[in-house]
């Protein structure tokens, strides 16, 4: 599903302008961002949480010629769903 798709959902499903959705959806990701780059962890209940940890270096192999190639240390986000919605989703 594509942003433009998920804002039509959920305009017609709260009787909503397609702009005002449009606005909040925008808002939360740019809320969600500010968080993640403060480094805390953003939990939105019934979705999930997002957090930003730190992966270690490591040792890894190019599959196409066999070499082995160093990855450096990183940040990465990290999304763990909440059982509500594995329930919801998975049954």
């Amino acid at each position: 599903m594509k942003k433009s798709e998920l804002l039509n959902r959920i305009a017609t499903k709260l009787d909503m302008k397609r702009k005002d959705v449009e606005r909040t959806i925008d808002a939360f990701i740019e809320a969600l961002c500010g968080g993640l780059k403060a480094e805390q962890k953003v939990n939105v209940a019934g979705l999930g949480i997002f957090s930003v940890r730190d992966r270690k270096a490591r040792t890894a192999r190019n599959p196409k010629t066999g070499e082995t190639v160093q990855v450096p240390a990183k940040k990465v986000i990290k999304f763990r769903v909440s059982k509500d919605m594995k329930n919801q989703v998975l049954g």
